[in-house]
């Protein structure tokens, strides 16, 4: 069976449309389809109903879909496992929203370090959507963020509430400021934070991650929303004050794993990010 058969596969399940698994395979569309109709002509079934809103699985894609996980994961572990050198047993590969690299992802590396020297970890910065795409094609082994979807053969599990807090360059900012920057942290805070600013203005500067709020802040001046977790050291260090009488928001981080999560190393490295998890809640909270 042809690797790239599977991978097709993986891209429409993940996107929905043949269309959009054309635009992140860089292939085209009758590409796609050709794949597709090699697989289900070497299966012996069809594995796809396309209709205007894109394309389903039928029962017998279903049934499939962990074979194809399994597939494009075992030639991905292939490649790497063989210039692996030999004192490594596995590798982990974890990928998470660029917020929870900021402690504590970092701190899980090195616990895994510690606690398994002999694993190799991959580490990778993404969105939700890629994240997601990465897990049900197999590619990931953990991927960790806020808004998370569900998709067959995934498991979503909650690993701590963050504390969003309005920090400024200021310390006399008085909300709202005209420098005010909105960071996307996702539908949840959304709502939230409509809810509390029902009127307010589309602000003037918009960002997709916290990162990118803090630098502009740092170097422009201004205010933005970020976890206190993530805030505290530049607040600690007289950089970013946190805004008085300022609102808070909770919002949840979580894991997503395999559900058939029956490796040694990877129940090793769910255990590290609970335990961490639950120090991290206890900070939060404190």
């Amino acid at each position: 069976m042809d690797i790239d058969q599977a991978r097709t596969f993986l891209a429409i399940t993940a996107h929905g449309s043949f269309l959009e698994a054309a635009k992140r395979l860089h292939v085209t569309q009758s590409t796609v389809s050709a794949r597709i109709q090699h697989l289900e002509a070497d299966l012996g079934a069809k594995l796809f109903v396309r209709n205007r809103a894109g394309a389903s699985l039928t029962p017998a894609g279903r049934r499939f879909l962990q074979h194809a996980k399994t597939l494009v994961l075992t030639v991905e572990q292939a490649r790497h496992d063989v210039g692996l050198p030999s004192r490594y047993r596995a590798t982990i590969r974890i990928g998470g929203r660029i917020a929870l690299w900021e402690g504590f992802l970092p701190r899980w590396v090195g616990w895994m370090r510690t606690s398994a020297s002999d694993v190799s970890i991959r580490s990778e910065i993404g969105f939700e959507e890629d994240l997601m795409r990465r897990m049900i094609e197999g590619t990931l082994d953990i991927a960790l963020m806020y808004t998370p979807s569900h998709a067959p053969g995934l498991v979503v599990e909650h690993l701590f509430d963050e504390t969003l807090v309005m920090v400024s360059s200021d310390p006399d900012t008085q909300w709202p400021d005209e420098n005010y920057i909105y960071v996307e942290w996702g539908p949840g805070f959304y709502a939230k934070h409509r809810e509390s600013y029902p009127d307010l203005e589309r602000p003037p500067q918009v960002v997709n991650i916290g990162w990118l709020g803090v630098q502009l802040i740092l170097a422009n001046g201004g205010c933005c929303f970020l976890p206190i977790r993530m805030a505290q050291p530049l607040i600690d260090e007289g950089r970013l004050f946190k805004v008085t009488d300022g609102p808070e928001f909770a919002h949840s981080a979580y894991m997503v794993f395999p559900r058939e999560a029956d490796s040694e190393v990877l129940q090793l490295a769910l255990h590290g990010l609970r335990e961490l998890a639950a120090e991290a809640q206890i900070t939060v909270t404190a």
